[in-house]
């Protein structure tokens, strides 16, 4: 079966088509409110897919298949030039930087430079954790980490008044660039941190603490929106976060362990959506967990109707009161979607589930 999935995302990976460069996968970015729907040249889902191939490649026996893994991401990884800080720097871009082509193949936000979006740390911590980064870059990533955190040059406003005063870090590089706090994006994150063990100082003190308190106090439970902008759903927070937690069992999030656990036992028990209980069995599996089996070999492509992994909110970047308000309407939301990931994200669930045998 896992050869079957392998041989299925390697046959999605692109050769040349239009709007997506030899090595990329194809994504789209949509609305299904407003019927908007636009092919989306993006380093985010290769990138996504490429560091999960690698993070169960080692539970794989056979030889053939991982030959296979490595083949797709030595096909992504030789993408990520072109979204590349657009003056050399080692940050990565959500779209192509040279030229800049932000909303790709749309009609009307990229002619637009306020849509043009800065480098953000989500794109860059993928980039280095499927790459092999010299001391030298990462030396320099952690020093910049911290000029784009909360309190270095501006402050962060739209969050809960409580954390306002923490150091965290700010999904966004970007001198004038607004500070948001984003659960998902601060695992990923922290997640290539830990991997390097690179040294650790208060910004990540206090990132941990703005997951951990998320999480203790139910806010991803009761208002995900606000606890992760890009990634606004409570299954996909408790993914991104027992990721970090499983993989490195940071002191500062054990006292959650036990509530995750319960929490995405009940979720699992009333989830709707077929990729929903991947997702969530796959977090369980993590924390040790036996959820019962999910029966992916039936699964199609019609199972992944109405899956999103990640959003841009159209109005998150206004930090007036009202304008926030209104960003959580998921007619501001754009969706994107990639079949070739939803492929990777059973085979990530198929994985752990045969390593637990």
């Amino acid at each position: 079966m896992l050869k079957e999935l392998i041989t299925k995302i390697a046959s999605m990976q692109s050769v040349g088509q239009p709007y997506f460069p030899p090595g990329l996968f194809p994504s789209y970015r949509s609305n299904p409110l407003i019927g908007y729907h636009r092919s989306d040249t993006t380093m985010f889902f290769p990138a996504i897919i490429a560091f999960t191939l690698q993070s169960v490649r080692d539970k794989v026996e056979d030889t053939t298949i991982r030959q296979e893994i490595d083949a797709i991401v030595e096909k992504v990884v030789v993408n990520y030039p072109l979204f590349q800080n657009k003056d050399g720097l080692k940050t990565y871009n959500f779209w192509q930087t040279r030229p800049s082509k932000h909303f790709p193949n749309g009609y009307l936000f990229r002619h637009f430079e306020h849509f043009r979006i800065p480098d953000d740390v989500d794109d860059t911590a993928l980039a280095y954790l499927t790459t092999s980064p010299t001391p030298e870059e990462l030396r320099w990533l952690k020093e910049k980490l911290p000029l784009h955190a909360n309190g270095t040059r501006l402050w962060i406003r739209n969050t809960y008044p409580e954390y306002r005063s923490l150091r965290a870090y700010s999904t966004w590089f970007g001198k004038n660039m607004y500070i948001e706090f984003d659960a998902c994006v601060l695992s990923n994150l922290l997640y290539c941190i830990f991997r390097y063990q690179l040294p650790r100082n208060q910004h990540d003190e206090d990132s941990l603490t703005y997951i951990r308190s998320v999480i203790e106090k139910d806010r991803y439970l009761t208002e995900p929106f606000r606890c992760a902008h890009q990634y606004p759903r409570t299954p996909l927070i408790i993914y991104h976060v027992v990721r970090l937690l499983a993989a490195f069992d940071p002191p500062q999030l054990q006292p959650i362990r036990e509530k995750l656990i319960r929490d995405t036992t009940a979720l699992l028990q009333k989830a709707e959506h077929p990729m929903d209980r991947v997702i969530l069995a796959t977090s369980l599996l993590r924390l040790g967990e036996r959820p019962p089996r999910i029966p992916i070999e039936n699964y199609t492509a019609a199972d992944f109707k109405g899956f999103y992994f990640f959003i841009a909110g159209l109005l998150t970047a206004y930090e007036h009161p009202l304008l926030y308000r209104l960003a959580i309407n998921p007619l501001m939301h754009m969706h994107w979607i990639c079949e070739a990931h939803n492929w990777t994200l059973l085979t990530e669930y198929q994985c752990l589930w045969e390593s637990r045998k």
